[in-house]
Parts: structure tokens; C-alpha cells; sequence
């Protein structure tokens, strides 16, 4: 699974929708599900499932009635189209409100009721352009479930574009990031998290700080982040044990220990803010 990331305006709907042939382009080729873009554009959408950003469907129709207008457009005979509309709308938890005029929902019924739609014709490939803006944290955790189990259980493609960098980094494998229309990274998740030095990133109850100060005056290198959070920096077999020591010296509670990394976050912003792309 792959994530688009990119800070608003930096072209990801755009390069989507010229993938999917809404839009033109003036130069450029590739493939695309083994067909040639865009010389085959029509066939490679076909095969594709999307989840747009806004809002599409068409007032007065039921929820499963919108679904199974999605399976209808793309060939599906009436009755398979409904009983598709059913199961796709039953893997998006959508209960009795599929008999509700679609005008009716919510935010997050709407978000589930164009995944579902995305879904119904079972393609090989799934774009997702923001699907979780507009979601509570509970809605968005059983969202990212959902969009998982397509990647990992159904063995579905999906590229995920959003600018939600904690989507992301929970079920994505890799990541492209996109600035000002240009690639400025392809890479793997666990690339992008690797630690630019080795250390113990610290995490403890409180009194983060005055345990930093402890661990200097034994001449380590401390990065004091809050008062609940310290990278130390060091071979992790030589500084674990004056990190427990120190510690113990100052009655500050030791929550966890974990190898340093680099947070999405952290590489996101470096790409983003380097001297010729940097946003003004």
C-alpha cells in the first residue's frame, strides 16, 4: 500500500484524476495495470475503484440504490449489481441507513457510502483521495482497519492520498511525497524511520528534564523533548544502563525504552522545507 503525501496544493487530486483520464495532459506516458497510459486510459479505469475528495451522489436515491448504480455503470447485471451493493455496503459497516436517502447522512456515512461505491465493482486497483477528512478518531481508526484488510486480506493496490501523515504511517508500506506537482521522494515507510543516530528515545511519568540533566553530568548527549520525553543519544548496549542508573539517582519512573527513530513527520517536513520547494 502505497501513501501520497503531499501539503495542500501540491497537485495529488491533480495527478489522480490525470491518471484516471478526468483531466488533460499535454506530455508524459506510463503503465498502468500493465496498459499503457494514457493510451489505454478508459481500459485502466475500468479496473480502478476511487474515492473522491467531495462529495458525489445523486439526491433521492437510497444508499444501496447509489452502490448499486456504481456496479450498474460498470457492467454488472441488475441483480448481481444489488447483491454487490449489499455485501460491499455490509464490509463498510453500513447497517439499516443504507435504506436512508443519501442526503440524509452524515459526514461519515458519506465517507463510507463512496468507499463502498469504490469497491463494488472489485478492482484491482483503489485510489483514496482523503478519505478520512471529516472523521472522529473512533470513525477513522475503523476506516484505516478496513482500508488494511483490502491491502493485506483481499490483496487489493491501494494508494492513499491525504495529508494526515498518522494514516499514513499506520498502513502504508511505502510513501511517494509530492511537491509543487514534482516527486520529491519515493521510499519505503521503514527507510524514513530509520535513526539518523543511534540512542534510546525515553519516555518516563515526569521529570524528563531534571533526568536529562543527570544523564549530561555523566556525559551523554541528551535531546529533551517535553517533561515526559528525552532522546539519548549512544550505542544502545553502553547508555541503557547509566540511563536506568540515573534514573534510579532521581526516583524519575521509567515508562519505556525504544531504539531511536525518525518520525514521518520529522522527513515529511525536511523534504517539504528544503531551500528550492519551500511554501512562502
Amino acid at each position: 500500500m502505497t501513501g501520497l503525501l503531499g501539503p495542500n496544493g501540491s497537485g495529488k487530486s491533480t495527478f489522480i484524476k490525470a491518471v484516471l483520464g478526468l483531466v488533460h495532459v499535454d506530455s508524459g506516458t506510463g503503465t498502468v495495470l500493465g496498459k499503457l497510459w494514457p493510451k489505454q486510459v478508459k481500459s485502466i479505469r475500468d479496473q480502478i475503484g476511487y474515492l473522491p475528495e467531495d462529495d458525489c451522489y445523486i439526491l433521492g436515491l437510497q444508499g444501496v440504490e447509489s452502490v448499486q448504480m456504481m456496479a450498474r455503470l460498470s457492467g454488472l447485471p441488475t441483480t448481481e449489481a444489488l447483491r454487490r451493493a449489499h455485501e460491499v455496503l455490509d464490509f463498510c459497516d453500513v447497517g439499516q441507513e443504507r435504506y436512508r436517502n443519501v442526503e440524509t447522512y452524515s459526514t461519515g456515512m458519506r465517507q463510507k457510502l463512496k468507499f463502498a461505491q469504490a469497491l463494488v465493482h472489485d478492482p484491482q486497483l483503489i485510489i483514496l483521495d482523503e478519505p478520512t477528512t471529516g472523521l472522529d478518531p473512533t470513525q477513522r481508526e475503523e476506516f484505516l482497519d478496513r482500508i488494511h484488510a483490502l491491502a493485506h486480506r483481499f490483496e487489493k493496490s491501494i494508494l492513499l492520498s491525504t495529508h494526515i501523515l498518522h494514516d499514513v504511517q499506520q498502513v502504508c508500506d511505502q510513501v511517494i511525497i509530492l511537491v509543487r506537482g514534482q516527486v520529491r521522494l519515493v521510499d519505503s515507510i521503514a527507510n524514513m524511520q530509520r535513526p539518523i543516530q543511534s540512542g534510546i528515545q525515553v519516555r518516563v511519568v515526569r521529570d524528563a528534564v531534571r533526568l536529562a540533566t543527570t544523564l549530561r553530568n555523566h556525559g551523554l548527549t541528551v535531546h529533551c523533548d517535553s517533561d515526559t520525553e528525552l532522546l539519548v543519544e549512544g550505542e544502545t548496549s553502553v547508555i541503557t544502563k547509566t540511563i536506568w542508573a540515573a534514573s534510579k539517582e532521581q526516583s524519575v519512573l521509567v515508562e519505556r525504552m525504544d531504539e531511536a527513530r525518525n518520525s514521518l513527520e520529522h522527513s515529511f517536513l525536511e523534504i517539504v522545507r528544503e531551500k528550492n520547494y519551500a511554501y512562502t
